[in-house]
This record gives structure tokens, C-alpha cells and sequence, in this order.
């Protein structure tokens, strides 16, 4: 390709260019809108200011002030990571055992569990009080994670997935005399860490960011998780924008730590890459 084929293509590529720039410019505005906010009082933030100022460790101040801070921060972070690693071990033997011991009667069973994903959380939640409610688990880590440890999505990512886990690798290790238990633990997860890191991603996002379920099992302050301690800084007759954007700056954080360091892993497993 010569000098002057290259310098058309380029020209042509110019709109492309701007157009991503635009788009990428809109989509990384309310992030930094957002930084900056935390940084600047309440009448600033009102008035529509987008340069950081200088009042965020006076925000800071107001916001532990008021609010318990770190305990939700720590409330979240305990049903998060544990909401992850429970919801990651069920649902992957739940697709492994969909696909690799697949038969018409577990077909269909697994289309009446995609039927699950058409049912509204809301039109479950008055039940799930009541049971839990009669259980005794309001206010307790289980009563938070039970509902969410199990969903059809993530058992229907894994056994998307695991159709690409090679068959002849489960009958070679059968062959030496590994037990089922043994090549799930020992072949499948490690050759499927791709899967498991996009499906990590995705539950500990659902998990920090879920609102209305906790809400209504958590009656007690000490269990307050950030979505709720968020909420509680809107209600009132006046809202401290500056102190708001602090505890969202400091809710979206551990999410947006989560995604970068495992975002190859993510666009690995959501495509089905295994290695």
C-alpha cells in the first residue's frame, strides 16, 4: 500500500475518529462530573461548577459525621465478596452439570429456569419478607445473599461456556480415575478462569449495588450497606450535593477497582474464551 493510499484512508477516518472522541468524551463526563462534585461545596455543585474545588476533606468530614461510613463500607464489602464466591460455586456446578450430564428431562427443566428471568424481583419481594421474616433471618448476612446466590443468568453463562470445555479432556481424566468432584475442582476451573472472572465482575457489581432487597431485610442501621447510606444523604428538606458526591465517589470506587483489574478477563469470559 503506497503513501497516498494510506494518507485517503486516514481522511476517511477522521469522522470515525471524532465521533469516537465525542462519545467518549460523553460517556467519561459523569465520572468526572462526579469527582468533581465531591471536591466542591453544595452551592457550587447547584450552580452547575465543573472545576474541582478544594472542600473535599470537609465533605469527608460531614459525611462520617453523619453517616457511618466505614461501617457500610465494610457491610458491603462482606456481602459482596461473600454473595461472589457462593453464587460462583453454585451456579457453576449448577452449568456444568446442565451441559456436561445434559439429557432431554435437565433441557427442559433448564428452560423452565430461564422462565425465572422473566419474573420481576418486585413481584417476589412481599413472600421472600414474609418467609424470612418468619425464618428469623432479617437483619443477617444469609437473609441478604439467599435470594441472590442463584440466578438463571449465571448458571446460563456457565453452561454456554462450558460447551466449549473439551469433552475428551472430561473422558481421559475419567479414564485415569479422577472422580467427577475431582475434574470439576481440578480441570474445569482452571481452564475456565476466564468465565469465572466475568461472572465474578457482574455478581459483585449486582451485590454492592443492590438496593431495594436490602433495604427491606435490613431493618437494622448496623447492617447498612453504601446504596442505603447513598439513599439516606438524598432524604430531607435540603441535600448537601457536595457531602452526596462523596459517598457516591466512595461507593463506586471498589466497583470500578473490581472491573479494571479484571476487564480482560471479563471480555474473555463474556465471549466464551477458554484457555
Amino acid at each position: 500500500m503506497t503513501k497516498k493510499n494510506k494518507s485517503a484512508i486516514q481522511r476517511r477516518l477522521i469522522p470515525t475518529y471524532i465521533f469516537l472522541i465525542i462519545v467518549s468524551f460523553i460517556s467519561v463526563f459523569p465520572l468526572y462530573w462526579m469527582i468533581s462534585a465531591a471536591t466542591n461545596t453544595s452551592t457550587d455543585v447547584s450552580r452547575g461548577r465543573i472545576i474541582p474545588g478544594s472542600h473535599f476533606m470537609e465533605n469527608f468530614h460531614n459525611l462520617t459525621a453523619q453517616q457511618p461510613l466505614w461501617r457500610a463500607l465494610g457491610n458491603s464489602f462482606f456481602y459482596a465478596i461473600l454473595t461472589t464466591v457462593i453464587c460462583l460455586l453454585i451456579c457453576s456446578i449448577a452449568g456444568y452439570g446442565f451441559e456436561v450430564y445434559h439429557d432431554k428431562g435437565k433441557d427442559r427443566l433448564f428452560s423452565i429456569l430461564l422462565l425465572a428471568m422473566m419474573v420481576p424481583q418486585v413481584a417476589t419481594m412481599v413472600p421472600l419478607f414474609k418467609m424470612f421474616s418468619k425464618a428469623g433471618l432479617l437483619n443477617t448476612a444469609v437473609g441478604f445473599i439467599l435470594p441472590i446466590i442463584s440466578t438463571p443468568f449465571m448458571i446460563m453463562m456457565f453452561r454456554q461456556n462450558a460447551r466449549s470445555f473439551p469433552v475428551d479432556i472430561i473422558e481421559a481424566a475419567r479414564i485415569d480415575g479422577l472422580s467427577e468432584v475431582r475434574i470439576f475442582f481440578q480441570m474445569f476451573i482452571p481452564t475456565m478462569k476466564s468465565t469465572y472472572a466475568a461472572a465474578a465482575v457482574i455478581t459483585f457489581m449486582n451485590a454492592w449495588n443492590s438496593y431495594l432487597w436490602p433495604k427491606v431485610i435490613m431493618t437494622d442501621n448496623k447492617a447498612m450497606t453504601m446504596p442505603m447510606l447513598i439513599a439516606n444523604l438524598i432524604t430531607g428538606y435540603v441535600t448537601d450535593y457536595g457531602m452526596l458526591m462523596c459517598g457516591v465517589l466512595f461507593c463506586s470506587i471498589p466497583t470500578m477497582v473490581v472491573f479494571f483489574v479484571l476487564q480482560k478477563q471479563f471480555a474473555e469470559g463474556i465471549t466464551g474464551a477458554v484457555k
